[in-house]
């Protein structure tokens, strides 16, 4: 195996080094320097697009539409995009591999799986008028460029809201790009633009001129870590500054007499200028190494070095990692160097081996944490194995060691190293694959339709496959050819039992290609009636979504499925829903009653429930404040229940029409008497004419409404009292019975405090026994006449107890009484 060292290339006090990934990655027919390539961050598809301003050989073979197609690294074709929305000016990827394509008229649109689908949006601010120029973009968003050199921001890709920055100047734009929103003080993405001899950064809310010397400026590249930036001057001149342009870190003369076609950053350290060969590559303090290829090369940029793409081969450049360094480099007396060498003598059985580890005892610790290091950064499965197996040796002496990192890093190898394979075509290095996470690869593989590899790395991560089986389902019922039934069969055998299986997702993928009956019977192994009811409602299957949702138990999804119904359905349709499901109908009625009572007198209607709308009706006309309008409601109320055999019925329909007669009279005496009648009960209608005098009236409305003779003289007495007409009640005490008593006039004539009146019903409670009237009398004063009651009786306890409470001149009748008594005995 060939030493590790062999690619190194020295750059200044560094080490640079070219592995190479793949090769044959693209048939050499491909004509790469026509085309645009954009690769995804991590090591992620690669896409390529016709270069429209280059002219290239034309293929009878091809169609007269072009495509975007998506390769992975190692020149497998994932998916053949067709494109129809006019020119491409802006190509790119999000960091969670979606594809960015921004038409000339500010079209976007964003595939997010790989395989063709998409989201779209446009720009606004007069893309469509002006044109898109060129976009530049970062992880999570873009910037494009309009004619009017106005610039476009999009920060996010799931809610794109586009957002135009300040206007710069309208001067000739000779280079620009971005600094990602991460890497700038205001929070805001910066643009930087050169604009005839200097450069303008733009952010949301201003542009500031720079007043650097020396340009025009032919390419401007931001650092990964957004701290420094690349000019390369109009003379060959490149300038690294930091991105506050306060600091000038290096220069270099490249001695080009044309500007390179690409200017990209090699990591943080390094910048690397692309021809259509060449290659330089600049590191600090301005040394430099150029690399020549047989063919046209693209720069890809990725967070920790470049990869190199031609027709042949796809490498990858970046700076040797310093652990790789400390175990590797030439003359390197390292303790991880010398633990590597101390394997290698003990494979060889040679006593050098045991001195290699005394000699390094002390930093042995060290030294295996670097073999462990070490070994994630290598590409080489051998020199993986390599520091593995001296890692393990070393822990194996130390007598106290975690061996956490130690098998961390070999479950991080077997993942990178399946990947790795040009099968698959994802070229992730050690750095990147843990700033990408283990779920997000996964997610990488199922959009490859890499199903096998996904599961098994799931199970080897202890990660859920559900998502899995269903992207494997969904793909099954959009592109299988077999007859429904079978394709049914196929997934359910495949998913059931099988946990956290979504079986709507599936069906609405079924939906979403034209297959409403495959959709319907794989709805009916969904076991959550929220996910089967929605999609049902969108295939317009209203009886089966409503039964699911009845089904159930949950009111608040039965609310949901009824509200969705009314929306679309015709009412008499809707209704016809209703029939035979009493909770639904139930649902609509509790639900109507506070919101739509036009929708509760239909369904009464429909139902032939005529006493409950009769009691809607009779409900609205007690809100109404007109006459008139309460009187046409409860004459509906009544005649909507004139038809029923229901004795209940009866007894409402009279009511309401007594009810009716009652607002006539009302009305009429607010106008004869000018008071306020309207909306008061019979009974308080009867009592406020008695207070105010108009007893005839109401004596009449007694007769007329046949109200109980009790209930008439209550009204009366209460009314009289109000009024303080004595001497009506005095005439009343004349007659010789009373419906509700004595007692009660007593009792009400009293509390007005006329004890004369009130004692002219005392004599007429002859149902209440001599004491009671004794208290009655005494209650109006008159201790005389209540002793004459206890002297009937015989009473002379009761006598002796009135003297106690006589005045002075009835103390003496009532003592005329006692002695009487006693004279007697």
């Amino acid at each position: 195996m060939s030493n590790p060292t062999a690619d190194w290339e020295k750059v200044g006090d560094r080490f640079y080094r070219k592995v190479k990934l793949y090769d044959a990655v693209f048939d050499q027919e491909l004509e790469l320097e026509n085309y645009v390539v954009a690769g995804a961050p991590y090591g992620g598809a690669t896409a390529l697009y016709r270069d429209e301003e280059k002219l290239h050989n034309y293929r009878a073979a091809q169609g007269a539409k072009s495509s975007i197609d998506i390769y992975s690294y190692s020149g497998k074709l994932i998916r053949q995009i067709k494109w129809d929305k006019g020119s491409i000016r802006g190509l790119g990827w999000s960091e969670d591999e979606r594809l960015l394509v921004i038409s000339e008229d500010g079209t976007v649109r964003c595939y997010y799986d790989l395989q063709g689908d998409f989201t779209q949006f446009s720009l606004g601010f007069g893309a469509e008028e002006l044109k898109v120029k060129a976009c530049r973009f970062w992880s999570s968003g873009f910037v494009a460029i309009l004619s009017n050199n106005h610039l476009v921001a999009v920060t996010h890709y799931i809610e794109p809201r586009p957002k135009l920055l300040a206007i710069p100047p309208e001067d000739e734009v000779h280079s620009w790009t971005v600094i990602p929103p991460a890497y700038t003080l205001s929070r805001s993405v910066e643009v930087l633009l050169a604009i005839g001899q200097t450069i303008y950064v733009v952010d949301s809310s201003e542009t500031e001129d720079r007043v650097l010397p020396n340009g025009p400026f032919k390419h401007i590249s931001v650092s990964p870590n957004g701290l420094y930036v690349t000019l390369y001057t109009e003379d060959g001149m490149v300038w690294v500054i930091t991105s506050d342009f306060q600091n000038k870190i290096g220069e270099y003369e490249s001695k080009a007499k044309t500007p390179p076609k690409d200017v990209q950053w090699c990591g943080n350290d390094a910048v690397m200028l692309a021809w259509e060969d060449e290659v330089h590559l600049i590191g600090p303090n301005g040394a430099s190494l150029r690399y020549y290829f047989d063919g046209w090369v693209h720069l890809l940029p990725d967070v920790d070095g470049v990869r190199l793409i031609t027709n042949d081969v796809c490498e990858f450049l970046q700076k040797v990692p310093d652990c790789t360094e400390d175990v590797f480099k030439l003359g390197s007396t390292s303790p991880a160097s010398v633990l590597l060498d101390a394997v290698d003598q003990l494979d060889k059985k040679s006593p050098k081996a045991d001195e290699n580890i005394r000699l390094i005892r002390p930093n042995l610790l060290d030294a295996v944490g670097t073999c462990i290091q070490a070994a994630g950064q290598e590409f080489s499965v051998h020199w993986q194995k390599q520091l593995l197996k001296a890692a393990s040796f070393g822990k194996s002496i130390l007598d106290l060691y975690s061996s956490d990192d130690f098998v961390d890093m070999c479950e991080a190898l077997r993942i990178l190293n399946a990947v790795r394979d040009y099968r698959i075509g994802l070229p992730l290095s050690y750095d990147q694959y843990r700033r990408l996470t283990s779920g997000k690869l996964v997610q990488r593989l199922i959009n490859r339709h890499e199903y096998l590899l996904a599961i098994r790395l799931s199970n080897y991560l202890r990660l859920p496959v559900s998502k899995i089986h269903v992207h494997w389902a969904s793909q099954k019922v959009r592109t299988s050819t077999e007859d429904e039934d079978t394709i049914c069969h196929t997934v359910v055998s495949k998913l059931n039992n099988k946990p956290g299986i979504s079986f709507e997702v599936v069906a609405r993928a079924a939906y979403d290609e034209g297959r409403s009956h495959l959709a319907t019977q794989l709805l009916n192994h969904e076991t959550r009636a929220g996910k089967q009811v929605p999609l049902l409602l969108a295939m317009e299957e209203d009886e089966i979504a409503l039964d699911k949702a009845l089904e159930s138990g949950d009111i608040d999804l039965v609310f949901f499925v009824l509200l969705q119904l009314k929306k679309k359905l015709p009412l008499a349709s809707f209704f016809r829903l209703l029939t035979n499901r009493p909770i639904a109908t139930a649902v609509v009625e509790s639900s109507a009653k506070g919101q739509d009572q036009e929708l509760l007198k239909d369904l009464y209607y429909q139902d032939d429930r005529r006493l409950d709308g009769a009691n809607l009706l009779f409900g609205e006309a007690l809100n109404q404040t007109v006459p008139q309008t309460k009187a046409d409601k409860l004459k509906l109320a009544a005649k909507l229940l004139g038809d029923s055999k229901d004795p209940t019925s009866s007894l409402y329909s009279r009511s309401y029409t007594e009810a009716q007669a009652l607002i006539r009279v009302q009305a009429s005496l607010d106008h004869d008497f000018d008071a306020h009648y309207s909306g008061l009960s019979l009974n308080e209608t009867i009592l406020r004419l008695i207070k105010n005098g108009y007893g005839k009236r109401a004596a009449k409305l007694q007769s007329d409404f046949k109200i109980p003779e009790k209930t008439w003289w209550w009204l009366r007495l209460r009314g009289l009292v109000a009024r303080r007409d004595f001497g009506e009640l005095e005439e009343v005490s004349k007659q010789r019975r009373s419906p509700i008593g004595w007692e009660a006039f007593f009792n009400e004539v009293l509390s007005t405090g006329n004890q004369k009146v009130a004692g002219l019903f005392v004599p007429k409670c002859t149902g209440l026994s001599a004491q009671e009237r004794s208290e009655m009398w005494v209650k109006c004063g008159m201790i005389a006449k209540a002793g004459e009651e206890l002297v009937k009786v015989k009473d002379v306890n009761g006598l002796e107890e009135l003297r106690g409470k006589a005045r002075a001149g009835e103390a003496a009748e009532i003592e005329r009484m006692i002695a009487q008594f006693r004279s007697r005995r």
